[in-house]
């Protein structure tokens, strides 16, 4: 469902489920030149906060650590202009879903 979402806003694919020992990003995508790293968030109706809200700054640390080796591993992608994306589904008490996609979400060692 995310990738998809993310296909349909003009976004193409770059890898999914990028893995190492320091964590793991979801989605990497391409926006034009731009390398974007996503975090999917998904949250039922019993939650207190937004999927989108729930990526602390521990989980940043982690998403910028993956990244930096993900473009170690991918030297012909490295100079691109990164930007980390966070993309919450929410789904409220009547099952409906709720998509919200928030680009440029935080910035690394800022």
């Amino acid at each position: 469902m995310a990738f998809e979402h993310l296909q349909t806003q003009g976004l193409q694919p770059v890898s999914r489920n990028f893995r190492t020992r320091r964590g793991e990003i979801d989605l990497i995508m391409l926006d034009d030149s731009c390398l974007v790293f996503v975090e999917v968030r998904y949250r039922t109706q019993s939650s207190f906060v937004r999927a989108v809200q729930t990526v602390d700054t521990r989980k940043q640390r982690k998403l910028a650590s993956t990244a930096a080796m993900f473009l170690s591993k991918n030297p012909r992608l490295a100079n691109r202009v990164c930007r980390f994306d966070v993309l919450g589904i929410d789904r409220d008490a009547s099952g409906d879903v709720h998509i919200e996609w928030m680009k440029d979400a935080f910035r690394p060692g800022m």
